[in-house]
Formats: structure tokens, sequence, C-alpha cells
């Protein structure tokens, strides 16, 4: 198990066309003293402020200032500035639209304001980032090997002959190999024969559904086991049917963020010190002239950016929730915490040490859920439910 669940290399990128990942490095850019990051993140927040209060000129002279003491491709914090300053920009641009005296006064800002608003679901580049993204950070791997071994706990109690995985956001269904061939491997030391298993997946973009499908059917029948094909369908569709499920397990992983906050302000605030800690990461992982560092700020994490600080309404799909408040609404509904087994917590300790040895990743544990974070800030949490 423990050999499955981590040394397959999440490869199933076939027909994606993604950089050739780089070796991480040990490599620390020269810092900002920190009292200066405190500087640039004051007047960050001021310009939020003044974007609540509707007082948009002396907002757009703020970013005037923010946007000369920033840079794509300068250190972390000049670089987590440009994206902040940009998704301001962009949400003062939608309140008033083109041709405004607001607008006149934003074309002095050095950055085009709808770049990033481009990016949608089926853009290529955001697919390749999500790919980059899963290679190069231990973030979507980490949440992965520590659900999949929930899952794989639970399999092996119930002696189960059918497997129906519910995934609510498979985007590339890089999740699910290494489950397989843990399950190949487990029935090839026994008598019985392999169980079958069903995927049904959600998402936003039919064609990448179709894709992921076919991928995980071929990979599945490679290793002689028994995939329901075609199984992958629309969000909307799946939804009518959600009061019917009865899951035996329910594994949930989410950013340790409240990017939800109906106040903007607060919002805001709550999303800059996330991004502060995964643009620090980046930064003392990739060098920095790494192709695929700038495209995971720019485009995977810009997009989100961008969403949180610019867009509201039904127009916002970033609704990041921290773990408690996850777990209210679980043990509301009558689900109890399952606790992570201590083989998970040396399996994810193992990830962290052999593909990511930067001593700024901690891993911790707190009331049996497990939590990923950078230099004491945590950002991602997985927990276990029945």
């Amino acid at each position: 198990m423990l050999s499955s669940l981590i040394s397959l290399s999440f490869n199933e990128q076939e027909e994606e066309d993604i950089f050739a990942p780089e070796l991480h490095h040990n490599h620390q850019q020269g810092r900002r003293w920190p009292c200066q990051a405190m500087q640039m993140r004051q007047l960050l927040i001021s310009c939020a402020e003044l974007v609540s209060q509707s007082d948009f000129p002396a907002a757009i002279r703020l970013l005037s200032i923010l946007c000369s003491n920033s840079s794509a491709y300068g250190d972390s914090i000049e670089r987590l500035v440009h994206q902040f300053a940009k998704a301001l920009s962009l949400r003062i641009s939608r309140l008033h639209g083109p041709g405004s005296n607001l607008q006149l006064m934003m074309n002095n800002i050095n950055f085009p304001i709808t770049a990033t608003s481009a990016v949608t679901g089926i853009d290529p580049s955001l697919q390749s980032c999500y790919l980059s993204l899963n290679q190069l950070t231990p973030f979507i791997r980490f949440a992965h090997l520590t659900a999949n071994q929930a899952i794989l706990e639970v399999i092996q109690l119930g002696q189960r002959q059918c497997i129906h995985i519910l995934d609510f956001d498979i985007i590339h269904g890089v999740q699910w190999p290494p489950l397989m061939q843990a399950l190949a491997e487990r029935s090839a030391n026994t008598i019985r024969p392999p169980p079958m298993l069903r995927i049904t997946g959600t998402g936003h973009d039919l064609n990448i559904l179709y894709r992921t499908g076919d991928r995980l059917y071929k990979f599945a029948q490679s290793l002689g086991l028994r995939l329901l094909k075609d199984d992958s369908i629309d969000l909307r569709l799946f939804l009518h049917n959600i009061k019917a499920l009865n899951p035996t397990v329910v594994t949930v992983a989410e950013r340790e963020a409240n990017h939800n906050h109906p106040l903007f302000l607060q919002r805001f605030v709550e999303a800059l010190d996330y991004y502060t800690a995964v643009f620090d990461s980046l930064e003392a992982t990739l060098p920095p002239n790494s192709r695929e560092r700038l495209a995971m700020e720019q485009i995977w994490f810009g997009r989100e950016i961008v969403d949180i600080v610019a867009a509201e309404g039904e127009n916002r799909r970033e609704r990041h929730e921290r773990l408690e408040t996850w777990e209210v609404i679980l043990r509301s509904s009558g689900f109890s915490n399952v606790s992570l087994s201590p083989f998970a917590h040396s399996q994810a300790k193992l990830l962290l040490r052999i593909h990511y040895p930067s001593e700024g990743y901690q891993l911790q544990v707190h009331n049996n859920c497990f939590f990923l974070g950078w230099q004491h800030r945590p950002l991602f949490s997985v927990s276990s439910w029945h």
C-alpha cells in the first residue's frame, strides 16, 4: 500500500501539453526586511478599505503606488502584491465598467486588468497549471494521499466487492490511479478478485470529465480492475441525487482559509494572509526563473485571487472554508470524525521527506485531522468522517 500510494508518479497526463517539470531547489531568494513586507501588506489592506468605502479615486492612487512597487518577476512579496493589486483593479473596473472617468485613471496603471479574468476552466494553460501544481508542490498530493489511505482502510474493514467513489471536483482524476494500483496489488496477494470500482466525478466542463473518465477507464483495464465507464456527470445533475447518498466514509480536503466571508474586506485580508504563505513556499522551493512557478502564480493562484477579490454573488466560485466550519456542518448532519491512522500519518511524512524536503513544510495533527502548512501557517486540511 505504501509503495502504491507514494511511488506512482501521477503521470496520467497524456493528451495534456504541460511544461517539463523542474527539479526542486533549496533556493532562497534575498528576502525583504519584515517591516517592508508589512508596509506593502498595509498598503494593500488600505486600498481594499478604500474600495469597500467606494472611495475609488483614492484607491486608484494607492494602486498606482502598489503597481510601482510590485512585479510578476520579483520576489514573493512583489509577486503577491502584483496579483492582489491586479485583482483590486479588476474589482473597480467591474463596478464601473468601461468608458468611465475612473477607467481613464486606471489606464495609467502598468498592468492589464483583464488578463487573469480571461482564464477559464477550459483554458489549456489552466489545466497545465493544475498538473504542475500537483507535481511541484505537496498540497494536492498530500490531500489525495491521505484521503486515499482513509478509503483503503475502510475498504479493508468491510471486504467490499463493489466500491462507489464520489468525487465532487475530479478535474483530471489524478487522485485515483494510486488507489487503483493499491487495490490491484492487494488483490494479487489474495485469492479474492479485485472489487468492482465505480467513480462518479463532478466538474464544470463535460469535455474534461469525459476525457478524465476515459483515462481512468484505460488505466483500470491495464491493472485488471473492473471500472464502470461513463460515470462522470455534470455537477448540476449530480446534486439532484445528493440527498439519497449514504456514504461509508467522507474525506474532506480543504484550504485552511475562510474565502467565503460575505464581507469583502474580511475576505480580502483572509486571502492576503493565506496567499502570502503560498507564494513564500513557492519562492523557497522553486527558482525565480521557473516557468512553472510563474504560471502557477499568475494563472492558477492569480485566477483564485481575482475570483475571491473581484467577484461577488453567483459569479464567485472560490469559497474555501476552514475545517472548523466543515466540522460544524458535518456534525450537524449526523457525521462523526474518523481518526486517521498512524500509518496514514507516516505516509504523509514520508511524502514530504522524499519529494518536498524543504524545512518550511510542516505536518500537524489536531483532533484526528491532518494539517499541511508552511512556516506555522496551516494551508490545507484533510479529515475523514462517517
